[in-house]
């Protein structure tokens, strides 16, 4: 069995799929904040929300599925918790087409993860 992807090694690879961010996340890497390059990829995409750049937006996530796909139990909770989540705004400044595509294209597990947040969030609300 293949070693679980950690935050060094998950930093390293976000530096080769993010390199529109690459100099902040290797800053935020010296300083051990995960969630902060986590956190820079989320405002990363929404700069590419800005632009409508649908493909690349898309290409994002499936490349940050992948190291949630094979990261660590630590990696899979900042990325649910903080990419995942980000979706709402993505959904939000989007324009209904372009979401119902990326929607499609969002791998099952992360619509899985989306969709129960959605349901905690709702249930809060009232």
């Amino acid at each position: 069995m293949l070693n679980k992807i950690n935050r060094f090694t998950a930093v390293e690879y976000l530096k080769v799929f993010f390199p529109a961010v690459r100099r902040e996340i290797v800053k935020l890497s010296e300083q051990n904040n995960f969630p902060g390059v986590v956190q820079v990829t989320v405002d990363d995409i929404k700069v590419l929300t800005e632009k409508s750049n649908v493909q690349k937006i898309n290409i994002s996530i499936k490349r940050m599925y992948w190291i949630y796909k094979n990261g660590n139990s630590y990696i899979r909770y900042i990325i649910e918790n903080l990419f995942v989540r980000s979706f709402g705004n993505l959904r939000k400044n989007l324009k209904p087409q372009q979401w119902k595509f990326l929607y499609q294209e969002i791998p099952k597990d992360f619509r899985t993860v989306y969709s129960e947040q959605t349901k905690k969030d709702q249930n809060l609300k009232f």
